[in-house]
């Protein structure tokens, strides 16, 4: 656990990002938590949801990246992970005080981290 902290640590030093999660893509437990990351309890049904359309739209591929927009925050789920089920990376972002694509830039770099 002191190693997913350390992770989770690291990317809640990218400005803005109010919290972060790992999630279990089929359980939808969390392995570690820090932060603000209410949204993460349901990240993992709604990438269910998402990519039971993305299925039935005729994608092959699987699914990268979900944005959830709020007046205040995003919550960005990222899936970690080509091997067996995928790990979620969730971030509860603070809109005032980032740029989304930055923070998308950085949650991909920390996902490529966790995996190596």
């Amino acid at each position: 656990m002191a190693l997913l902290d350390s992770a989770l640590t690291r990317v809640l030093q990218t400005p803005g990002i109010a919290g972060a999660a790992l999630v279990d893509s089929v359980t939808g437990l969390s392995y570690a938590s820090l932060g603000e990351v209410d949204g993460s309890r349901d990240a993992h049904d709604i990438v269910g949801i998402a990519d039971t359309g993305l299925r039935q739209a005729g994608c092959t591929d699987g699914l990268e990246s979900i944005v959830v927009s709020t007046p205040s925050t995003h919550h960005v789920t990222l899936s970690v992970g080509n091997d067996g089920d995928p790990v979620l990376l969730c971030a509860t972002v603070d809109r005032e005080r980032t740029n989304l694509a930055w923070v998308l830039q950085d949650l991909t770099r920390h996902a490529d981290a966790l995996l190596a």
